[in-house]
C-alpha cells in the first residue's frame, strides 16, 4: 500500500509504501543535501516526529532515541514505516537541511517575512 506523507515544516508531500521506510520516501523528493547516515537506526541523523497517523517502528539505538522520545512519537525515519497517511516534522540534523533547502527552492517573493528590526 502507498501512503501520502506530509512534512509539516515545508508543507511538502511525498509518497511512501508500507514496505519503505520514511527516509527512502523522503529521498524520492529528489533533493540533494538530505543527510543520511547509517540507514540502520544507529546514528540519529534522520530524526523525525510523527504528529499524526499510524506507523510501525523498528529497533532504534537508545543512545539517539530515548524512551521519552518514543513516547513523544520521535523516531528515526530510517526505522519508521507508514501504516497510513502521516504528518511528520523533521527535527535535529535533518531539519536544517530540509527546511533550508525548501526556503531556497521557493519562487522569488515567497518565503520568510520578518517584521520589525
Amino acid at each position: 500500500m502507498r501512503y501520502e506523507i506530509t512534512i509539516e515544516n515545508t508543507a511538502e508531500v511525498f509518497g511512501c509504501s508500507s514496505h519503505q521506510h520514511l527516509l527512502q520516501g523522503m529521498e524520492s523528493l529528489g533533493r540533494r543535501g538530505i543527510p543520511v547516515g547509517c540507514r540502520g537506526g544507529g546514528c540519529g541523523i534522520c530524526k523525525v516526529q510523527v504528529t499524526s497517523g499510524a506507523y510501525v517502528k523498528k529497533k532504534m539505538n537508545r543512545a539517539v532515541i530515548s524512551e521519552q522520545d518514543e513516547s513523544e512519537n520521535i523516531v528515526l525515519a530510517c526505522r519508521c514505516f507508514p501504516a497510513g497517511e502521516l504528518s511528520i516534522k523533521v527535527i535535529g540534523k535533518i531539519e536544517k537541511a530540509v527546511v533550508a533547502r525548501r526556503s531556497r527552492d521557493l519562487p522569488t517573493g515567497e518565503g520568510l517575512v520578518s517584521i520589525g528590526k
